[in-house]
């Protein structure tokens, strides 16, 4: 458990890292190069990485659902929204909007068991958890009345 909470956290780190490295390409090349840039490289580093550390197998790939190369699909989605959030709100505020929308579809796909994701039974307090997150991301943006002029 304690490897999964660390491995998570760096995993945010690294979205939020990420979102500053992607704002810099986007201001000099465009959002849909920037886009390109950051999903070839990062194919470019997992296809290296699979092939050294012995994982790679191109007929596993053949045995898949097809439904399941959408998630490159949603990556480009992802990078592509991004960017474009963080040009219109900035890096901070963008990425608390993200992890929140994050969470609350987690909370749909789980208690749903879509996917064929294990089903998890909802609960109100998972409901007021992740309403508690969104006034905080309201707090965060207003406090004090200061009102970023980015966003308006």
């Amino acid at each position: 458990m304690v490897l999964g909470i660390i491995l998570a956290a760096v995993a945010g780190a690294f979205v939020s890292i990420q979102t500053v490295f992607n704002n810099k390409v986007n201001e000099k090349t465009g959002s849909w190069l920037t886009t390109s840039l950051v999903l070839s490289m990062g194919f470019i580093f997992a296809l290296v990485a699979s092939i050294l550390m012995g994982e790679f197998n191109a007929s596993q790939l053949l045995q898949m659902e097809s439904w399941y190369w959408l998630g490159g699909v949603t990556g480009v989605g992802v990078v592509f929204c991004l960017v474009q959030a963080i040009r219109r709100l900035g890096p901070t505020y963008s990425i608390a909007i993200v992890l929140t929308a994050q969470l609350g579809t987690a909370l749909i796909w789980d208690s749903l068991g879509l996917l064929g994701l294990e089903k998890i039974p909802f609960s109100f307090n998972k409901l007021v958890g992740i309403i508690i997150i969104i006034g905080g991301v309201i707090v965060f943006k207003y406090k004090s009345g200061y009102v970023d002029e980015k966003s308006t």
